[in-house]
């Protein structure tokens, strides 16, 4: 087997597809970190309010385990659900604005628990052809039937829903922002085709959580929805700063999935330190507005300088900026110039997006300094002139 593994690991290689880990020596203040002994400014973190590092999380978190210790100790049915996490559910379900909230040890998780719990054999299951890999592990864990939609295509769900029904469950599942391209689903309209044929939606808002809102809860908030979706999930572990996902909505729906999400009901419940970190960055994001102000308009500005550039940012509406390249290895050559050059961007290569469709994600935080953002959309723009890419 152990060879089999080699030759498959040479393909890979070949394709310049082939993944290794990266060791960051050091977490620097403003967005920068230290690998190979080089000091990068970082664009390709989630930390998208710069929260990760702020005293006040990790003061938060140092409190929470004095105070209740490292870990849980158990699963949350057995003996691990601590008061600690009863109230930061409540703080939770007060920010994202419903009933009841559940927190899953991460977002992964929280996906797989609360899609096999709801959805099986004989339901049916329409989902964004770019949504999450964890929302499709989910569907298949499930056992449901899974009919996916070109991204963003209301035309074509549409006519996949009059076209099945007289399943048990109906379930639509989208992000709110894709990972991948950065940009928005057309949540208005999901919600008005839902209603129309009486099924249930689920939104993922792993990167609108904490950036999107007038109290950062999400884009169902900024859009005034939130009351018209039923299933909410969501992570910390981006703008939050922290670690672990959740599921919001109606109480039943919370007290059903205590009772049949199996990454729930058989992972040791999330330690305490993590609960006081999430506990003071729902505090922080609601407070404090200005940070995913700031992070909007200069996202707004670094998408506007690559395009006038002639560069493909793949319909970016958020903080998450891509620049298409296609070709994996000129993607990666891109990448490495670029860290040359002192920035830190990820090249994006199959099977995390299609074949053809590498490209280099630039990931905005507000931690990010203005001069900082500059030097960096020049530098960007410079060298994607080089290589011959944009117009």
């Amino acid at each position: 087997m152990l060879e089999q593994l080699s030759q498959e690991l040479a393909v890979l290689e070949s394709q310049a597809l082939r993944r290794r880990l990266q060791v960051l020596e050091e977490v620097l203040p403003g967005g920068r970190v230290r690998l190979g002994g080089q000091v990068l400014l970082n664009l390709s973190s989630n930390d998208y309010l710069g929260l990760a590092q702020d005293p006040r999380l990790i003061k938060a978190a140092q409190a929470a385990a004095a105070r209740w210790g490292t870990g849980a100790g158990a699963s949350r049915l057995v003996v691990g659900h601590l008061a600690l996490h009863e109230a930061v559910e409540a703080h939770l379900a007060a920010f994202k604005g419903t009933e009841a909230a559940v927190i899953f040890s991460t977002g992964y998780m929280a996906n797989l628990g609360v899609i096999s719990a709801l959805v099986g054999p004989g339901d049916m299951v329409f989902g964004d052809k770019l949504n999450h890999a964890s929302i499709y592990d989910g569907i298949k864990l499930s056992g449901a039937q899974l009919l996916r939609f070109p991204h963003r295509d209301l035309t074509r769900l549409e006519d996949l829903l009059q076209k099945s029904p007289g399943h048990r469950r109906r379930l639509i599942i989208t992000d709110s922002v894709f990972s991948v391209d950065g940009d928005l689903a057309p949540l208005a309209e999901l919600v008005a085709l839902k209603e129309r044929y009486g099924v249930a939606l689920m939104i993922d808002e792993a990167h609108a959580t904490g950036v999107l809102g007038p109290r950062g809860a999400g884009l169902a908030e900024a859009l005034g929805l939130t009351d018209r979706v039923e299933i909410h999930m969501g992570t910390f572990s981006k703008a939050l700063g922290s670690l672990g996902g959740y599921v919001a909505g109606d109480r039943r729906l919370i007290d059903y999935l205590h009772n049949r999400a199996r990454s729930f009901i058989y992972s040791t419940a999330l330690a305490p330190p993590v609960l006081g970190a999430i506990e003071a960055a729902l505090s922080i994001v609601a407070r404090e507005p200005q940070r995913r102000a700031y992070l909007l308009e200069e996202s707004e500005k670094f998408r506007w300088g690559l395009m006038s550039a002639g560069l493909d940012t793949l319909g970016s509406e958020t903080q998450i900026v891509p620049v298409l390249v296609r070709d994996n290895g000129r993607t990666l050559e891109f990448a490495a110039l670029l860290r040359q050059q002192g920035l830190m961007a990820v090249a994006l290569r199959p099977p995390t997006v299609p074949p053809g469709r590498a490209r280099v994600r630039f990931s905005l935080s507000a931690a990010h300094a203005r001069e900082d953002l500059r030097r960096a959309l020049d530098t960007i723009i410079s060298t994607a002139r080089q290589m011959g890419l944009g117009g």
